[in-house]
């Protein structure tokens, strides 16, 4: 399929299209890169019409029913939905079970979502390596409910809160997790807490983790930006809670806007991106030329003997770089 072909199709609001797109995105090799960035160029100016929510949590705290759900109600809103869902890699066979469209199934069949299960890769903390391309792809496509669910597994917090507009934890009640929550480095990134589950017994439960976290909050500085940060019970399988969180990201939303949060993190991503495409292209090549995989061989080699300290073979890496480049 030709590039003018796939935009157009992108434009159009075409879904195969659209997986088309981000499959090219997402491909390691040479040619499709070049080919990406022909795509990227040609839809960005289409992007950027979304409000971007980060969905992190630890496994087993529902984010996927949270997701599906929330989903759902979003569409009854009138919005178009796209869920990029990362699934945790091996590390070991690099193999990926990609079950997000299984687990949301309800909401992978409507014709107002689209779904992209990607895997983690070896990214930091389960942020699949293309997410923030895929972003704009679907923005280009008319989606403007981009929804981005993390494997959460500790660092995914840092990754991206760096790539949305909006930043929200699900926590679970009467698990530690009212304790895990505590920790200042997470708490500082949250925009909007949701303790999840919060359902049948688990509700004076749900309550009580609420309390515990409103007051750790209590103990942080003030925020930049004047943002309150709510604490919210909600249930994905009961769909509970959802006008509350609702309400609170149109109050986010537009303070953000009105204080002029919204553009400053908008701008200050994308030179982010900027950066972080510099840094993997940097990688991919020097992993992929063959004169440097002789030098890195031969490197690690010295450092596992201890003939050179792995500050000096950095050194004599950055060196041989510019070989690639020329």
């Amino acid at each position: 399929m030709q590039i003018d072909e796939i935009v157009k199709g992108v434009l159009s609001g075409s879904r195969r299209h659209l997986a088309k797109a981000i499959t090219l995105i997402e491909s390691r090799r040479e040619e499709d890169f070049r080919k990406s960035l022909k795509l990227l160029d040609a839809i960005v100016p289409y992007s950027g019409n979304s409000i971007r929510i980060g969905i992190t949590g630890t496994p087993g705290v529902g984010k996927s029913t949270f997701i599906e759900s929330f989903g759902l109600y979003l569409i009854d809103k009138g919005y178009k939905v796209a869920v990029l869902a990362i699934d945790p890699s091996s590390q070991k066979t690099g193999g990926s079970i990609l079950g997000d469209k299984t687990r949301m199934e309800e909401l992978s069949r409507h014709e107002m979502a689209f779904i992209r299960p990607s895997a983690s890769g070896k990214t930091l903390g389960g942020v699949a390596r293309k997410t923030r391309e895929s972003m704009i792809a679907c923005e280009a496509a008319g989606y403007n409910a981009i929804l981005v669910e993390t494997v959460g597994v500790g660092q995914s917090e840092v990754a991206v809160a760096d790539m949305v507009d909006v930043f929200t934890l699900l926590l679970l009640p009467n698990s530690g997790d009212e304790l895990q929550g505590i920790k200042r480095g997470v708490m500082e990134l949250s925009d909007i807490i949701l303790v999840n589950k919060a359902e049948d017994d688990n509700l004076d439960k749900a309550k009580l983790a609420k309390s515990q976290i409103e007051n750790a909050l209590m103990m942080l500085s003030q925020r930049d930006d004047g943002w309150n940060v709510p604490v919210i019970l909600t249930s994905g399988l009961k769909k509970f809670g959802f006008d509350d969180y609702f309400a609170s990201l149109v109050e986010f939303f537009d303070l953000m806007r009105k204080n002029d949060f919204f553009q400053k993190k908008r701008q200050s991503q994308y030179l982010s991106w900027m950066w972080s495409m510099v840094d993997d292209y940097i990688k991919e090549k020097i992993h992929s030329d063959k004169h440097m995989k002789e030098i890195i061989d031969n490197c690690q080699e010295k450092i596992v003997l201890k003939e050179a300290s792995p500050f000096s073979v950095a050194e004599i890496l950055i060196d041989n770089l510019k070989n690639i480049f020329e």
